[in-house]
């Protein structure tokens, strides 16, 4: 699987895990140049705090764009460090 956006691949793995219909990426698939750390966190009941980073390509800022649990609850240890995205990122074969 690959996540693109602004015609870039950020993430491209064959082992990304499917949690409530997202892609996770594992954290060495990502192209690290293309992500920035963001303040932004959101709780969920069962995986816990998501941390969030803003995708940058070719100068254009998708803020908010990826996201991350690394910590998360047991029930979401599977995805401990891994990456989803959303706000257009494409998700394909």
């Amino acid at each position: 699987m690959k996540a693109i956006w602004n015609g870039q691949v950020l993430a491209e793995s064959d082992s990304t895990v499917v949690v409530e219909g997202n892609h996770y990426f594992p954290p060495d698939s990502l192209q690290r140049e293309y992500f920035e750390p963001s303040d932004k966190h959101t709780h969920c009941h069962w995986k816990g705090e998501a941390s969030y980073c803003t995708v940058v390509v070719n100068g254009e800022r998708n803020v908010d764009a990826a996201w991350y649990y690394p910590t998360p609850l047991p029930a979401a240890s599977e995805i401990t460090g891994y990456f989803a995205f959303w706000r257009g990122v494409k998700i394909a074969p």
